[in-house]
């Protein structure tokens, strides 16, 4: 869980010899500000995405501070440099680099500096992502499997079921499912993700998750995540989905599956398998609750690769057996 500190310092005092018109703004100052505003507007998660950007610069910078005017860019090529030499994946340094560009443009739209574009010569670009989607065959000995004896185990099962049920609802919205949420068979909730609205028919599989994991009379919410209705919420469906996680990577060893399995494999699963059954793109964008049919290609574009390669050693085949 990232730990947000708040610093709501601006400006530095301006020396008298500063001839700008701009005031001397340092880059943690302005962060930190950025990271708080976000958090009292509700934008928890936001806010700890460019605290976790924050806290990579300080350790970049050994925690010394500098002015947004003295990003430029050598600065970022030489925090991409250091990102790398972290050891992390290019999808990794691209994440940082966006938020820092963002963050950048930001203090620019303010007024607090003057854009001397310095991303011009940094690249963010995205490697394809490795395959997350399981087969409808492991779906089915997921489900069969005898978990009466492991709880926790079977929790972590159950919901990952849900959430594939659910057209890969993610598990932050599983937790926060009001009980207004289901009305006349049908349940619509909010992705807080995106903040779109979607509905989903209540099936007799949801319910019998549900009957098995209910929160109690006394809660508003529909499933028993989030318990304790005095302690922070948040903290509590964090805690969840660590739990649930760790618990499905240990179903999917068992399993000997060949890529870790976590809540997100659901949602990339409902995409793999409903594309596989004809399901037109465009369809499977809507009920995934995408805003476009490029974030769904994303989650296809290893199946497509399977069905090509299928498709070349038909021809193959065929090719062989010519005369």
């Amino acid at each position: 869980m990232t730990i947000i500190k708040f610093n709501f310092r601006r400006t530095l005092s301006v020396p008298a010899n500063n001839n700008s018109s701009q005031p001397l703004v340092t880059l943690f100052s302005f962060g930190d500000d950025v990271v708080s505003r976000y958090y009292h507007h509700g934008q928890i998660r936001t806010s700890e995405i460019y605290a976790s950007l924050l806290n990579s610069l300080r350790r970049h910078l050994k925690g010394v501070d500098l002015l947004l005017r003295d990003v430029d860019g050598p600065f970022v090529e030489t925090y991409e440099r250091y990102l790398y030499c972290q050891g992390l994946c290019t999808n990794t340094v691209s994440f940082y680099l966006k938020r820092l560009r963002a963050l950048y443009r930001r203090a620019v739209d303010e007024g607090l500096v003057a854009d001397a574009s310095p991303f011009r010569r940094v690249s963010t670009p995205s490697e394809k992502t490795v395959k997350r989607a399981v087969s409808l065959r492991t779906l089915k000995r997921l489900a069969q499997m005898d978990l009466s004896e492991r709880p926790s185990c079977q929790f972590a099962r159950d919901i990952f079921l849900f959430s594939f049920y659910t057209r890969g609802m993610s598990f932050i919205d599983i937790a926060y499912l009001d009980k207004r949420n289901l009305r006349n068979g049908i349940l619509t909730y909010r992705r807080k993700k995106t903040n779109q609205t979607l509905s989903i028919r209540w099936e007799p599989c949801m319910q019998a998750i549900l009957n098995r994991y209910a929160a109690p009379d006394n809660s508003p919410y529909l499933f028993n995540i989030i318990s304790d209705l005095d302690k922070p919420h948040r903290h509590q469906y964090q805690l969840k989905q660590c739990n649930v996680n760790r618990h499905l990577r240990h179903l999917g060893i068992t399993m000997a599956l060949p890529r870790p399995l976590t809540m997100y494999c659901a949602r990339h699963s409902w995409a793999s398998i409903a594309y596989s059954e004809g399901i037109p793109t465009s369809i499977i964008s809507e009920g995934m609750g995408h805003d476009s049919e490029r974030t769904t290609q994303i989650y296809l574009a290893s199946l497509r690769g399977e069905v090509i390669d299928k498709a070349n050693r038909k021809l193959l085949r065929l090719l062989s057996t010519s005369k």
